[in-house]
């Protein structure tokens, strides 16, 4: 027997580590399944296991529950984002286009992307979640996108845009294919389903067209 290895957790302590994460599962699947409104702690208990007060010993309330879930899906891919973006290396329009497709791959394409579809449909009926997801989740994009385009503009690589509507422009469809996805897409024949990268990568394109200054004009700090 090696004894420089560590021993084996025994399997009740590997089973309490793992709870917190097998409840932000359920929780997330049974959100995106029903909503907000229409999710109860005890559905999520049960189909994490575990008895609802066992839920409580982690998350106090089911606003807590959903905060978490949030943070643990969509916070800490936004945070992991701005970083790669702050040492990316190529032109500006790259840079959004990569923005936007690392959006799909890593929360567009997962269930994750449900809570959107939640937030928006819920939002009027839970302001303090909604603030809560604006200033966790919205905000937080929004300076990265911002960031982008400032950049094309500070490199001269784009025109002198309202930079808090172009990044709209770069939001919007995205949000858009999180809807179709999660609404239409599901019922919806195979011949008019969208292929999200191509889509995403050709409006890319076409933003990179209308942001870019013209050839034939002269070069200029805005």
């Amino acid at each position: 027997m090696n004894f420089t290895e560590p021993l084996a957790q025994p399997k009740r302590e590997r089973r309490k580590q793992d709870r917190p994460g097998e409840l932000l599962e359920a929780a997330l699947d049974l959100f995106v399944e029903k909503g907000y409104a229409a999710t109860r702690v005890e559905e999520v208990a049960a189909r994490a296991g575990v008895s609802k007060g066992t839920l409580f010993l982690y998350f106090p309330s089911k606003e807590d529950l959903f905060k978490a879930v949030v943070r643990e899906n969509i916070v800490t891919s936004v945070a992991q984002g701005a970083a790669e973006a702050a040492l990316f290396q190529g032109s500006s329009s790259e840079l959004i286009e990569w923005m936007m497709l690392e959006w799909w791959r890593r929360y567009g394409a997962t269930k994750a992307s449900g809570i959107s579809k939640l937030v928006m449909s819920e939002a009027s009926n839970f302001p303090d979640l909604a603030d809560f997801f604006r200033n966790e989740v919205i905000m937080p994009a929004h300076a990265l996108v911002r960031s982008a385009l400032q950049r094309g503009i500070d490199r001269q690589e784009f025109r002198a845009i309202h930079v808090e509507l172009a990044l709209h422009s770069v939001m919007s469809p995205l949000l858009f294919l999180v809807m179709w996805k999660h609404s239409m897409g599901p019922c919806c024949p195979s011949d008019e389903q969208i292929d999200p990268e191509a889509f995403i990568s050709q409006h890319a394109q076409l933003l990179a067209r209308g942001l870019s200054i013209p050839e034939s004009a002269p070069t200029r700090k805005p």
